[in-house]
């Protein structure tokens, strides 16, 4: 728990002086295929042009070994499991649970032991399944009207080198997985995001919740905002 020096809440948000708050830059870099130097630096290249110094600089690849210990006590609870569903027929899982038609979404290896499920974990992490030859899945919803709550993939496999890791992991965390997860880590109180991400925070405090984490605020109105119109500039997505 972290309190706050000026009021010793737990909970403080009000009294804090604005020179209290500290805004960071977090590279999410779970996805090596995706990464690379080259454009790390770019991206810092560009936040030092529009004038904006971090108050802290860090990567998501810097919590991995954490991760891994967190995804390990899902496995423990209940509430995360080892898939060897193919990409195929995961699609097609979703589309039965989009159908609403009576039949079955669930993966065959959703009830799978404990014990087990966490023997393919570490399986997975020491390189002894091919690149989506398994996957660890959340155990949620596949019935929930949010789709983004049909047992997401926490972890894939990925034989690639990681710009900051190297060759120290094969096995990699989703977003949806790894955000929330270090924003609670670095004790984030506003998590910022665009509305495309919108749909994704009833998964975000879900793991939070399972995991019995803190939670940042994360209010609507602080972090989802439409994209400014700007003219005459050359932009992209990211």
């Amino acid at each position: 728990m972290t309190y706050c020096p000026y009021c010793l809440s737990a909970d403080c948000r009000a009294c804090c002086p604005p020179s209290a708050a500290l805004c960071c830059c977090r590279y999410d870099d779970t996805n090596p295929e995706k990464e690379s130097p080259v454009y790390i630096k770019s991206q810092a290249d560009n936040v030092a042009w529009l004038g904006w110094k971090p108050a802290r600089v860090t990567h998501s690849s810097d919590y991995f070994e954490q991760l891994y210990g967190f995804a390990v006590a899902l496995i423990r609870k209940g509430c995360a499991f080892v898939c060897h569903q193919s990409k195929e027929e995961m699609e097609a899982s979703r589309e039965i649970a989009k159908a609403r038609d009576g039949r079955d979404p669930n993966s065959p290896w959703r009830d799978r032991p404990i014990e087990e499920s966490l023997r393919e974990f570490e399986a997975m992490r020491y390189g002894k399944y091919p690149a989506g030859g398994a996957t660890l899945r959340l155990k949620v919803d596949m019935a929930h009207s949010n789709p983004t709550l049909w047992d997401p993939i926490a972890y894939r496999i990925k034989y690639c080198a990681h710009p900051m890791t190297g060759d120290a992991w094969c096995i990699y965390p989703s977003y949806d997985f790894s955000h929330c997860i270090i924003d609670s880590l670095e004790h984030i109180d506003y998590s910022l995001c665009t509305l495309e991400f919108e749909i994704r925070r009833d998964i975000y405090y879900w793991v939070l919740e399972q995991l019995d984490l803190y939670r940042c605020v994360r209010r609507r109105s602080c972090c989802c905002w439409e994209a400014p119109a700007v003219a005459e500039t050359l932009l992209v997505k990211r």
